[in-house]
């Protein structure tokens, strides 16, 4: 029934690939020292890689996911039994393919040391003051946690701030901690950038999110500012999730990479409260919320203190240091084994809830056992190609990014191959399930030249390249491909768009949207035999093509002027 081919959908004839030097020239600046002054692409012929193509099969797809996603995995949780199946799993089918072990000392793995804090959920917020006291319960009206690796950590009568965007952007002359002295307070942040919430282009970038609109950026800047604690007030446009999503994702065990300090240099409390508790904190103050989020919004506001109000809470924890496991793989390059391409996709998810009656197993069937299905189906067709790539391909399932992408994080500051002999990353993270599209969308579109490869593969399939239409939700920063784009190396995020080809694009979208809201980091998110993955089989062949020309060329993408990875990248690449 499911055996739809890539290798069914033809493409350009090698050596019409359209690989115009005057694209190069844009992607592959020859002034920044370190890259090739002449790009050559080494394509195999038109036959091999029709034949590398045909091995990947929607079939074989649909296996590997259902067996990731299965009951049996129990929701791949880090440092779980479900990880010691996963990564199992993975070298079984990888030595099968012939593979060879790409991690620490000649094995499949790269070892993260974690620590697993699980917060015992018998907490409450208290609010002392004005029209109090009041206490929020946790879990349906805020969530909390800390970072640091104590036991106990908590404060008491710590006061409040509202530091509207709770971000210090000079390039954008904002500055939401000026004139106010945070340290031991507790501040309430918004979610998201201004530029947001008033659709002005003019600030920040407008309607598409910066990282000063990410939550894990709120809380960095508050330890600068040597806050107690940070609460993000959650509403569901800006955060591009509701509240499930955060409940979900912040209570049980938490896991962190451990700074020498034991991450003492962080906030004691890092935390969500709702939209109405956000209300009612502010209507104890004698304040109105939603007047003062307006005035957060323009450029030159200024902190507001809450009066006398004063928050309080107390954060057990219980310890357990431990480590979780990258999954690497490899097809050395021929000729330039010292560079490398990546495909990389996170085999993590939230594992078990026992608490919850009925279904306990979050099994991550989309998010993201389907996109680590596709990169084992991609590596098998890298091992046919004849000859074989140039370049030496890394097939990365990383760990813990549900966890605040900590395992792409490790590897990036500890990296298994030099990140300026690291031409590109290609990060497949959920396939589409409904259906074959007219349009592909970039997320980060504009960011590097990366984007030309993707332009290039789609057009065999006629589809048109376009930016991410929902720039809001700060995609871009969100999943695994990020901490790499942080050290420099240019990172491809792409998926189906929304012009379905059957049922259009209206109908595309209201799919999208429920699906979010009924099934994202839910015990819901399972196999389906009913996915149409037409459009996925369109993503895996120009997922494969993008890494097939960076393969078989010497060229190293660049990132675009105006983005902030550039001058990273220059200057690893001795620009």
């Amino acid at each position: 029934m499911f055996q739809t081919r890539i290798g069914r959908l033809r493409f350009l004839p090698v050596m019409t690939f359209g690989l115009s030097m005057a694209l190069f020239s844009a992607c592959e600046p020859s002034n920044v020292g370190g890259l090739p002054e002449e790009v050559t692409v080494n394509l195999p012929s038109e036959g091999a890689i029709d034949e590398a193509l045909a091995s990947i099969t929607e079939e074989e797809i649909r296996e590997h996911t259902q067996v990731l996603a299965s009951d049996e995995f129990g929701g791949r949780g880090p440092s779980s039994r479900g990880e010691e199946l996963t990564i199992q799993y993975l070298t079984e089918q990888s030595a099968a393919l012939g593979l060879e072990p790409a991690g620490e000392e000649g094995t499949w793995v790269q070892e993260v040391p974690v620590v697993a804090i699980t917060a015992d959920p018998d907490m409450t917020l208290t609010i002392n003051g004005g029209s109090g006291p009041a206490t929020f319960e946790y879990g349906s009206e805020f969530v909390a946690g800390t970072p640091r690796v104590v036991e106990r950590v908590g404060f008491e009568g710590s006061e409040m701030v509202f530091v509207g965007y709770g971000a210090v952007a000079p390039e954008f002359g904002w500055d939401d901690y000026a004139e106010v002295d945070v340290s031991g307070k507790t501040v309430i942040v918004l979610v998201n950038d201004p530029g947001f919430a008033t659709q002005d282009p003019d600030l920040f970038k407008g309607n598409a999110m910066t990282y000063y609109g990410r939550w894990t950026y709120k809380y960095e800047e508050g330890a600068r500012q040597g806050a107690a604690a940070v609460l993000i007030v959650h509403e569901t446009a800006p955060a591009a999730y509701g509240w499930a999503t955060v409940e979900n994702g912040w209570t049980g065990t938490q896991f962190n990479l451990v700074a020498e300090d034991n991450n003492m240099d962080r906030v004691a409390a890092e935390g969500w409260i709702t939209l109405e508790t956000a209300e009612s904190i502010f209507e104890m103050a004698g304040l109105d919320y939603q007047e003062l989020k307006a005035r957060a919004q323009v450029p030159g506001f200024e902190a507001v203190s809450l009066g006398d109000l004063t928050a309080s809470l107390e954060i057990t924890n219980t310890i357990e240091r431990s480590s979780s496991k990258n999954f690497l793989a490899r097809i050395p390059g021929t000729t330039r084994p010292d560079e490398v391409v990546i495909y990389m996709g996170h085999w993590d998810h939230f594992g078990m809830d026992i608490t919850l009656e009925g279904d306990q197993v979050y099994n991550g069937a989309v998010d993201n056992a389907s996109g680590v299905a596709t990169i084992l189906e991609i590596a098998e067709a890298f091992t046919l190609l004849d000859p074989g790539p140039e370049r030496t391909v890394v097939f990365w399932g990383t760990t813990l990014e549900e966890q605040g992408l900590l395992g792409s994080a490790y590897y990036a500051e500890n990296p298994v191959y030099p990140l300026h002999k690291t031409a590109a990353a290609i990060n497949i993270d959920a396939l589409p399930i409904t259906g074959a599209t007219h349009d592909y969308t970039i997320i980060g579109f504009g960011n590097s030249g990366l984007d030309e490869y993707a332009v290039r593969a789609n057009a065999p399939i006629d589809r048109t390249v376009k930016p991410n239409p929902e720039p809001e939700k700060g995609s871009f920063y969100r999943s695994d491909h990020f901490p790499l784009a942080k050290q420099g190396v240019p990172a491809h995020y792409g998926s189906a768009g929304h012009d379905n080809i059957e049922h259009g694009e209206e109908w595309s979208r209201a799919q999208s949207d429920a699906w979010t809201a009924e099934n994202y980091h839910q015990v819901t998110d399972e196999y389906s035999a009913g996915w149409d993955l037409g459009g996925a089989m369109q993503d895996v062949f120009v997922w494969f093509r993008i890494g097939l020309e960076l393969a078989y060329s010497n060229a190293f993408p660049t990132w675009n002027e105006g983005t902030e990875f550039k001058a990273i990248r220059d200057a690893m690449m001795g620009g």
